[in-house]
Formats: structure tokens, C-alpha cells, sequence
């Protein structure tokens, strides 16, 4: 038989909270199942009955490392999975990279590890830890350690400990300070992690002050986790965040960029919603992000809700929701879009003499200010352009369904989107958020009709690949001119008008450009070939902008 068993309900006329397998039955921990409804206690009180069942739990998740853990024991070193690693197998979740702490140096972690790992890394060895691969499985094993950050510093001061008990009790919260020794499975849960974990809890093992002044990152980490797991953080534990927000200042970009980033990907529309809400209400958003919290000044120009901060939560929640129907999955650059989209509107907003309030241009100053804020925070430079382009344009829509669109401005609008397009039509569908249910539904109409206007058009003249009908080889052959940036005006005359008619055709094109040359007063005599070089093949080459090769393709 199959006997899925994981952090179950207490059966009715037992005690026990966990149900230990029958023998020689195997176990899955293929998907999460009901955390209990009794009170559960600490690890030292579990009865033999329990203990066996949370052993059950932990074996499957450990076998690939159970020959390390032997290893460690014969040379009289300690070794336990930790953190993480245990949370998820009480919550069902499959297990990932593994975590393991001991009480062995980095340097004897090497040594037992010669004969054992396919590969070993060292990148992480200041800081005590050491990275194994053993045919699918990685892992990483830290040493027992403390680490505090210093005032003004980025850097955390590591010092090695000496007991399991003190390494967890420096774990960021309690659902991470539980560890099974190795190979034993004994559990080792001092904090009351697993009543945490039933409470769906997050409480720091000692104050949180202490906890988020030894490393000021729990204090966002805290944020992500609820949009993880969509736990609670305790409530001294967010007094804490508000009161040390500003800790952050010396936690590195970088590491803010990552935690930011896992929080935006969390799973389901609510989870990064419910982590932007904590970020703000407890003012660690003013450190991190304060374009959000400074939206909850303003009041939306449709009066459709409390306040553009509200809004934007909508619209990310919308976003979220919509990344499915596009193709798209845990989409940061679509998630950060729709988070950021209205940051410019306390910059341009005017009240008019009716009463009215408008935002006019928000889109351009937002695209400007998140372009900043993302290179701040270290964003890759992809992610920022793609994001800032999407806040650009998250508005030219609204244009269309007021009378619609020529071809050439459907064209444009593809144009302009590139390879955002299919984020572009989440992010504007997002948006459209107004209660009035017959406006709701033009808009949506107005959408469909636009994007089965540019199916059609992309069938019909493949606007993916929209280029001049000339290339530059052509046009300097139809000028006489060599690579320069003159050719680069002329290519970027010739796709205004490819944009703007569809396609010219050769010999329309070229009687373009010499009208267009003759008007910029340039002599314009020669064919495609005039010079000797067949069109698209001069060994020269030009790119559109004049700066190198053009494509011919």
C-alpha cells in the first residue's frame, strides 16, 4: 500500500499527533496535507509513537545524504538536514537542495568530503559553508555558527559554534530552527517550530530585536515568507520590522534585489500581494521600495478606489492571475510592471479648477523613476528596460477604444511592444479595474478586437519581423554613400513608412528614399547595385543606425 503521511490530524481517542506507518510501508511526500488542530508539543515531549512518525517523514528526504552522515559519525563529527530542508517535508512540499549544518570545519567538511562528492564548491567557505554534488543531489553543509552584523556594515561578522541548540537558536525564525540529526533522525525542535508551523506562525527563537539587528534581512525575509507560506508574522515580531526598517540601510543591494524577487514570485495571485502589504504597513517598504507606500497619497482619477495604492495591488493581483491565458509563468518583469505602473502619478498629479485630478504623463515619469529604483536595487539591465517599457506604454491603449486604430497605429503599438507584447496585453487588461460593470466589459471587447486586429495583421504581413523594405546595403547603394550614420536616418525614415502604409515594395522604396534624400538635399542617382555590390552583400556592411553590419535577414 501507499501511505502518504505527512503533519496529519490527531486520530479521534489518540494523543499522538503524528501517525506512524505500518511496517514496510512506503512514504510520499508528493503533496502538502491538513496541518493538525490540536496543540502540539515541543520536540523533548513527543511521544516514541510521534518521534517514529516524524522520522518516517525525514528518511526519504535524507537517503541520498545517508552515507555522508555515516561518514561524519565514524570520524566523530555531528551532522543534521536544518532550516528549510525540514519545514518543507511537515508541509508536504518535495524536497529541493538540502541543508545541513555540523560541528566539523569547513576545512574537515573538505577532507570527509573527498571520497564521497562528484563535486565539491568553495564559494561560500568564508562564511563556513561548503557546497557537495552527489549525483543529483546538492547540498550545502555549514558549519555551526553565529553571525552579527556591525553598525554600518554590510558585511556579517561570522564566528563558528559548538551545539546544534546554539546554531538554531540563530535561525531567522522558528519554522526554520528545527533539524534532524543524521542518521539518527532524531528531531530537534528547542523553539517550538512545529507549533508554529501548525499555527502557521512566524516568531522569531529569541527577540526579534536581537534576531533583526544580528541581520536586518529576517526583516524582509519575514515579508517573503508570508507571501510564501501566507503565515502570520507574530505580533512583536512585527513591531520589531518597523522599528529596525531602517537596519536595512546596511544589508547590500543585492541581497534585498534576491528576497524582493522570491517574494514577487511567490505562488498564487494573493502571495506577493500579502508580502507588499506587510512591506508597507510595517514601513520596511520606505527602505526598500518607497514609491508604493507614497501611492497611498493619492486618490485614483476615478474614484474607483480608496487610493492608487490599493490599485496597484488590484492590478498586480489581476496580473498575477492573467499570466496563464498569456503563457507566462511566476513572470517578474509582468509582476514588477504591474506593482510600479502608476509610481509617477504623485509627481504629475494636478487638480483641475472642476475638482477633477489628473495624472497626465504618469506613465513617462513612472517608466523614468522605476528605471532608477530597479538599477538601484541591482536588477539585471534586461529586467529594468523590459520594465520600465511595459510602465511606458501600459496606458497607450486607452487611445483605442475611444475610436479606434488605424493598421499603421496597430502596427506601431506591436512596434513598440517588441517581445513585451504578450506581458503588454496582461498588464493592460490588469489595469481596466473599474466597478462600472458595461465600461468593464467595453474595455474588454475593445482589447479582444485589438488583439484579433493584430493576429490578423501578424498573419497577413508577419509583424514580427517588421523591417524597411530596403536593407542597409540597399539604401547606400541607392545613395552612393558608405556606412555611416546617414544610412541609419534613411533606414529609419523607410520603417516610419513601413509602419505607417505596410509594405512598400522595392521600387516604391526607393522612390521614397530619393524623394526623402532630395528633400534633405543629398543627390540620389545610383540603383541598388550601382556601385558593384549586390544588394544586401557589401562587405562593408551598415547597420541601420550607421554603427555596423546590417541584417539582410
Amino acid at each position: 500500500m501507499l501511505l502518504r503521511l505527512a503533519v496529519c490530524r490527531a486520530q479521534e481517542g489518540t494523543s499522538g499527533w503524528f501517525t506512524a506507518p505500518p511496517a514496510g510501508a512506503r512514504v510520499s511526500l508528493a503533496r502538502p496535507y491538513p496541518l493538525p488542530s490540536m496543540p502540539v508539543p515541543d520536540s523533548h515531549d513527543l511521544t516514541p509513537q510521534q518521534r517514529r512518525a516524524a522520522a518516517a517523514l525525514l528518511r526519504e528526504t535524507v537517503a541520498p545524504v545517508a552515507g555522508l552522515a555515516r561518514l561524519f559519525t565514524r570520524h566523530g563529527h555531528e551532522l543534521a538536514l536544518v532550516g528549510g530542508s525540514v519545514r518543507d517535508v511537515f508541509l508536504g512540499r518535495g524536497p529541493g537542495d538540502l541543508d545541513l549544518t555540523t560541528d566539523a570545519r569547513p576545512e574537515q567538511v573538505l577532507k570527509l568530503a573527498e571520497g564521497w562528492a562528484d563535486t565539491v564548491w568553495e564559494i561560500g567557505i568564508a562564511f563556513g559553508t561548503v557546497g557537495l554534488r552527489k549525483g543529483s543531489t546538492i547540498c550545502e553543509i555549514t558549519t555551526y555558527r553565529s553571525e552579527r552584523y556591525r553598525p554600518e556594515s554590510r558585511k556579517p561578522d561570522v564566528a563558528y559554534g559548538t551545539s546544534l541548540e546554539e546554531d538554531l537558536s540563530r535561525r531567522d525564525f522558528t519554522v526554520n530552527a528545527m533539524a534532524a540529526r543524521l542518521p539518527s533522525l532524531e528531531l530537534a525542535d528547542p523553539y517550538g517550530g512545529l507549533t508554529d508551523l501548525k499555527n502557521k506562525v512566524l516568531r522569531t527563537p529569541g527577540r526579534p530585536q536581537d534576531s533583526f539587528t544580528d541581520d536586518p534581512l529576517r526583516i524582509l525575509r519575514a515579508a517573503r515568507f508570508s507571501a510564501q507560506l501566507g503565515f502570520t508574522v507574530a505580533a512583536d515580531a512585527r513591531e520589531a520590522m518597523t522599528e529596525l526598517a531602517p537596519r536595512l540601510a546596511v544589508v547590500s543591494a543585492e541581497r534585498i534585489r534576491d528576497e524582493l524577487t522570491k517574494l514577487m514570485l511567490a505562488p498564487g495571485p494573493a502571495g506577493p500581494v500579502r508580502g507588499v502589504a506587510l512591506m508597507v504597513d510595517s514601513g520596511v517598504a520606505d527602505q526598500v521600495l518607497p514609491e508604493v507606500p507614497r501611492l497611498r497619497l493619492e486618490v485614483d482619477e476615478h474614484f474607483r478606489h480608496k487610493d492608487v495604492y490599493q490599485h496597484s495591488l488590484i492590478v498586480l493581483e489581476r496580473a498575477i492571475a492573467l499570466e496563464p491565458r498569456y503563457g507566462l509563468e511566476s513572470d517578474l518583469r509582468l509582476r514588477l510592471a504591474a506593482l510600479l505602473h502608476d509610481i509617477g502619478k504623485p509627481k504629475t498629479r494636478r487638480l483641475l479648477p472642476d475638482g477633477r485630478v489628473t495624472f497626465h504623463h504618469h506613465e513617462a515619469v513612472g517608466a523614468t523613476m522605476a528605471r532608477a529604483r530597479l538599477r538601484q536595487l541591482r536588477f539585471p539591465a534586461d529586467v529594468v528596460n523590459d520594465v520600465a517599457t511595459l510602465i511606458e506604454l501600459h496606458l497607450r491603449f486607452h487611445g483605442y477604444s475611444d475610436g479606434g486604430w488605424t493598421d499603421s497605429a496597430v502596427r506601431r503599438y506591436i512596434h513598440d511592444a517588441g517581445p513585451l507584447l504578450t506581458r503588454l496585453h496582461a498588464l493592460t487588461r490588469a489595469d481596466c479595474t473599474t466597478r462600472n460593470r458595461q465600461k468593464a466589459a467595453r474595455l474588454a471587447h475593445a482589447y479582444d478586437n485589438l488583439e484579433e486586429r493584430i493576429t490578423y495583421l501578424a498573419e497577413r504581413e508577419e509583424l514580427e519581423k517588421i523591417r524597411p523594405d530596403l536593407d542597409g546595403n540597399q539604401i547606400m547603394a541607392v545613395l552612393g554613400v558608405r556606412p555611416g550614420p546617414l544610412v541609419g536616418q534613411a533606414y529609419r525614415y523607410l520603417l516610419e513608412l513601413r509602419m505607417e502604409h505596410g509594405p512598400l515594395g522595392t521600387e516604391r522604396a526607393i522612390q521614397e528614399l530619393r524623394r526623402w534624400a532630395e528633400a534633405e538635399g543629398l543627390d540620389a542617382a545610383g540603383e541598388p547595385g550601382d556601385r558593384g555590390d549586390s544588394a544586401g552583400t557589401d562587405p562593408a556592411g551598415a547597420d541601420p543606425s550607421g554603427d555596423g553590419p546590417a541584417s539582410t535577414s
